[in-house]
């Protein structure tokens, strides 16, 4: 079978460093340096399967209970994305001894292989054991750095990764109850089941943390800064699209039957927490937990398309296209971005070659004209129709423009965060950084064959088409507006030496509302610690108060004591058997006698 390498090649090499490192001579070290710096190479029999792969379903009856993978029209571009940033993130692995690059490369290509089992499984096993592998070995290089931030991040990934898997794992065995083995299978039986709803719950819940849908949020904007540059570039260039094709695979979308509250919710979720994070993000310092916040508010604009496609089923296979190239063109970019931090601060680029691109890339974001976004944006509000949204009158295609203005507003404050940033330049490879910069400028190209190629086809907008210049461009306009307004607010502020701005960017802490639930859990605890005591002292003076008691009579006593041998056990229950014996024959001989 022709994935058998493509999966096979990246486990390899991960092992193979491995038993590098445990042999630990010098020549074994070197070795495992120079397996670790062509790491990259792995992922090339990836890209080969898919462009040979004629969308037949694979079995293989041999593994766990047996496997199927299937290529289709969705999972295709997904693998390319996912082949494409892998091999650029760990050509950017830093090569500092320190940093451990070389358990960082295998770690990274362990979450490929699962990344890329997730958009290619065909049924329900191979799928949550894929989504489950890549989830957990997510952990791994979030706590990467080993730092005490690194740690805490690690930690509530962890925990919320838990709680996804479960939430997934629940969804699965309601799925299988129904007799669902198949994916394709799933969004059929899933309308049709009388547990419809707990299972569109479920997803959204198991999905959801994957996707960093708001309140499951959280953990974006305390790993992205704690991970190296290339991890958080697939974290959210790839990661973040296992959740998303979760709910494409297995939600009822265009299944005949509307889902009014489920599509409402999604669509709350979708648009009021993408837009919740604009304001938390541009009162950050990092320029990666922008990105975060940045990536939340990307995933809400996906979400209330997919809400839109529950809503009004006969839109849902605009919508799932408009997903799928919205996902792609939003993976090349964020990954260019956040790969574009570590070409700032440690690549060897000229200063004006870094900006260049990293602006490229933030207009494409934004869903400025002649970039990916302008495909992807347009796309987006053309799928839902006129879908309203939460608050009635009110359409959702006239709020998502509204995710450009924000757009605009986080990478300009992203801007400066990265300018105010020290550089550091190593010597590096000049190579990587050319396959960088033409992937920040260049991401238009692939999407806009991607989105033009689908049959039927998206409305695809005119590179020219003033209508759709202008409906991409004023978000942009006003975005700068705002943003200039709040740079000179923030200049007189700071000039008065105002207590309303906080030069520390910490207004609103990394996480936002986990600083609350973490607080919320230690007064729980504490309030359990002092429930505890005070069960424990009311158990000891209730045990001094029995010892005050008087003791049983003596024969009482003797007659307990005697029980409790073997002997004295024998005896009763040898006289419990003759009363069942005595009562059975007894009832024997009334049944004769009548």
């Amino acid at each position: 079978m022709i994935w058998i390498p493509a999966v096979a090649l990246p486990l390899v090499v991960a092992l193979a460093i491995a038993v590098l490192s445990g042999i630990g001579s010098p020549s074994a070290l070197r070795a495992r340096s120079a397996v670790a710096r062509f790491g990259w190479l792995a992922t090339i029999p990836a890209a080969v399967a898919v462009l040979v792969d004629d969308g037949r379903r694979h079995e293989v009856d041999w593994m766990l209970l047996g496997t199927s993978i299937r290529l289709d029209g969705i999972g295709r571009p997904l693998v390319l994305l996912a082949v494409l940033l892998y091999a650029l993130a760990l050509s950017f692995v830093v090569r500092s001894k320190a940093e451990r690059p070389h358990v960082l490369v295998a770690f990274l290509l362990l979450c490929f292989t699962g990344n890329v089992g997730v958009f290619l499984a065909a049924d329900l096993v191979t799928f949550y054991l894929a989504f489950a592998a890549m989830s957990f070995l997510g952990y791994a290089v979030v706590v990467h750095d080993r730092s005490r931030s690194a740690r805490r991040a690690g930690a509530i990934y962890l925990v919320l990764t838990v709680l996804g898997e479960c939430a997934v794992l629940a969804a699965f065995m309601l799925l299988a109850v129904e007799g669902v083995i198949d994916v394709a299978e799933a969004p059929a039986a899933v309308a049709a089941s009388d547990s419809r709803g707990a299972i569109i719950a479920l997803l959204l819940v198991g999905f959801g943390v994957k996707a960093g849908t708001v309140p499951l949020h959280v953990w974006l904007p305390l790993a992205h800064p704690a991970a190296p540059s290339p991890a958080s570039a697939v974290l959210s260039g790839v990661m973040l699209k296992a959740g998303i094709i979760g709910w494409l695979r297995f939600l009822p979308l265009g299944e005949g039957q509307p889902e009014p509250l489920w599509g409402g919710i999604f669509l709350t979720l979708g648009l009021v927490g993408g837009l919740l994070a604009v304001p938390a993000g541009v009162v950050q310092d990092n320029p990666k937990v922008i990105l975060a916040y940045s990536s939340i508010s990307q995933m809400g604009f996906i979400t209330a398309i997919v809400g839109a496609a529950l809503v009004a089923p006969d839109l849902a296979p605009a919508c799932v296209l408009a997903v799928v190239v919205y996902s792609v063109s939003h993976g090349l970019v964020k990954g260019a971005l956040f790969l574009g931090v570590q070409a700032w601060d440690s690549e060897r680029l000229p200063r004006w070659i870094v900006l260049a691109a990293v602006a490229v890339a933030s207009l494409a974001l934004v869903g400025a004209p002649l970039t990916s976004g302008f495909v992807a944006k347009y796309v987006g509000k053309e799928a839902v129709g006129d879908v309203a949204a939460v608050l009635p009158g009110i359409a959702v295609a006239d709020v998502l423009p509204w995710f450009g203005v924000g757009s605009t507003l986080l990478l300009a404050r992203f801007a400066v965060a990265l300018v105010r940033r020290e550089r550091a330049r190593k010597p590096t490879a000049w190579t990587r950084g050319i396959a960088w910069f033409v992937l920040a400028i260049g991401a238009a190209v692939p999407v806009g064959v991607l989105a033009s190629g689908w049959v039927p086809p998206l409305s695809v907008p005119g590179w020219f088409d003033p209508s759709a210049v202008w409906a991409q461009t004023w978000p942009l306009l006003v975005g700068l507006a705002l943003a200039a307004g709040a740079a000179l607010i923030a200049r007189g502020e700071a000039r008065r030496s105002s207590s309303l701005w906080h030069p520390r960017g910490d207004i609103v802490p990394a996480g936002d509302i986990v600083v609350w639930e973490e607080r919320l859990a230690r007064a729980g605890l504490r309030s359990a610690t002092v429930a505890s005591e005070s069960l424990g002292r009311a158990r000891g003076a209730l045990l001094s108060r029995m010892r005050r008691l008087p003791t049983p009579a003596p024969s009482a006593d003797r007659a307990q004591r005697g029980l409790g041998t073997w002997a004295g056990s024998g005896v009763v229950l040898l006289v419990v058997l003759a009363v069942v014996l005595a009562v059975a024959v007894a009832a024997a001989g009334a049944g004769g006698a009548s």
